[in-house]
């Protein structure tokens, strides 16, 4: 099988890359921005925007994939707080050039599109573990490109018969992520106050929101299972299935510092609009792929923690 990851320099294209080329056997074709690095070996690397339509065209009509996988995004809530235009561009505009691009191809890729947990905002009590038929009620706007993202897929597989399958992954962790996210801020800092880099104070936004944490390893091989085996048009919550306050995760980390660590919180840390919990149903995806979580949040957090103390 032919796989392209288009935006596969990130945190979750890196994984993804060694899933397929290692576990899957796929020959992988990744997309990442000119002035990012990949350092996997055996694989085609092109450089490409996915504001220019007609690059995507052209990449497609060389590549000719089976599958496709579409990473690329402004994947911050943080950063489209600051900078909503790019987010929209991105992650709107930039999703219709792929789509639109796919279309115009005389055969049928398989596709993947990665949307977000956070797409269903603003959760009611009564609707704690939240299924993939539940309203969206985006409370950031990363959220809202990400609902809307999933509109237009679900419309393009309808309207064109596009084989699209959607994904809302909830919060994924684990080496190498950008310390832009909770867990991996958390350990940097923890590991930079071992080093004597920092004072013994880490500095917090909201503790109280509870979020659906999974490891990345775990995800990608979601989304594999997915490409194969999702149904056409429809949408896979990727999660853990349990929802777990930020403070036990922070307890967690520094339950396995070798410092004596105070907390403050920081006003820039924290969001204009927060939600209290976002907790996946998986039902839909063990019933479609038999895909469990094979890596406990522990040991995510201690390979995290030991990722920050070696980059150190």
């Amino acid at each position: 099988m032919k796989a392209l990851i288009i935006g596969g320099a990130g945190f979750v294209g890196n994984y993804l890359i060694d899933h397929l080329q290692k576990d899957c056997g796929w020959s992988v074709t990744v997309t990442k921005l000119e002035h990012e690095i990949i350092e996997q070996k055996d694989l085609s690397i092109y450089n490409l925007n996915i504001l220019d339509k007609q690059a995507i065209i052209e990449l497609l009509e060389e590549v000719k994939p089976d599958f496709i996988f579409h990473l690329a995004a402004q994947s911050s809530v943080s950063v489209s707080w600051k900078n909503p235009s790019l987010t929209i561009d991105v992650n709107i505009k930039g999703s219709i050039n792929v789509l639109d691009a796919i279309r115009e191809l005389e055969y049928k890729p398989r596709i993947l599109l990665i949307g977000s947990g956070e797409e269903y905002g603003h959760i009611l009590p009564n609707e704690t573990p939240i299924t993939e038929n539940n309203h969206t009620r985006p409370g950031n706007i990363y959220a809202a490109t990400k609902v809307c993202q999933n509109m237009i897929g679900t419309i393009y597989a309808d309207a064109y018969q596009m084989d699209i399958v959607m994904v809302r992954a909830f919060n994924h962790i684990g080496p190498k992520q950008a310390p832009l996210f909770v867990v991996a801020d958390f350990c940097k800092q923890v590991a930079e106050i071992e080093k004597g880099l920092l004072e013994p104070v880490i500095k917090v936004g909201n503790l109280s929101a509870k979020r659906d944490f999974t490891d990345v390893r775990d995800v990608v091989r979601a989304y594999s299972l997915l490409i194969q085996n999702g149904k056409t048009g429809e949408t896979y919550n990727v999660g853990s299935g349990k929802a777990i306050a930020i403070e036990e995760i922070l307890q967690m980390i520094l339950s396995h510092s070798t410092a004596v660590i105070t907390v403050e919180i920081e006003h820039n840390k924290l969001r204009p609009v927060d939600i209290p919990i976002i907790e996946a149903d998986i039902r839909k995806l063990y019933e479609c792929t038999g895909w469990n979580r094979s890596i406990n949040l522990d040991d995510t957090i201690m390979d995290t923690l030991k990722y920050w103390r070696n980059m150190l």
